[in-house]
């Protein structure tokens, strides 16, 4: 007896392409500038939406080997040559960014590109960022825990009410620009 094999699900697999904007040697041993390899990484964005890739993404580090310090820039600059692809981080580091300016900047890629941002957040599997923002290591997890549920909070697009360890607390500010979904930027 054959066994029945499921329909696809209404939602197809898509595919997703990321970068880091890793500096990489030219063949003649030269190093491309830090600006020639940020333009390379929008000619990639723009050309995995020509390609029908459902999505590109871009890791942030702060390092001499990766040149991405502000995904959402490139981003948007890859927002401006293409109508569907989304833009994703390939991670956003939160546990060193402040999470209220980085809602700020993923609501305006959102803006900017339609609707298509959507961010990754993690913690950073490199730790270059801490002593570079004035952050010890050794409070890595409470940093992160208190940033992701201050970002929770953001997605809901209403006034904040937040308190925590890691920063100031918050008494009914609103954060703007407000993202192009009727339910926060896509996490």
């Amino acid at each position: 007896m054959s066994e029945r094999i499921p329909a696809v699900s209404e939602s197809p697999v898509q595919l997703g392409v990321q970068s880091f904007a890793g500096v990489s040697m030219e063949p003649d041993g030269s190093r491309p500038s830090d600006s020639e390899v940020l333009r390379r990484v929008v000619e990639h964005g723009a050309l995995a939406e020509q390609l029908e890739i459902d999505a590109y993404g871009l890791g942030e580090h702060h390092r001499d080997d990766f040149v991405s310090s502000s995904p959402e820039v490139a981003l948007a600059a890859i927002a401006g040559r293409t109508e569907r692809i989304t833009l994703s981080s390939a991670v956003t580091v939160l546990t060193t960014d402040g999470p209220l300016r980085a809602y700020q900047r993923w609501a305006t890629l959102d803006g900017i590109s339609s609707g298509r941002a959507e961010p990754i957040l993690g913690r950073g599997s490199f730790t270059e960022s801490f002593p570079l923002f004035g952050f010890d290591v050794a409070d890595y997890e409470t940093l992160f825990e208190a940033r992701l549920n201050l970002w929770a909070q953001l997605r809901e697009e209403g006034p904040i009410h937040w308190q925590g360890s890691t920063r100031p607390a918050l008494e009914g500010q609103a954060v703007y620009p407000r993202s192009e979904t009727t339910d926060g930027i896509r996490t």
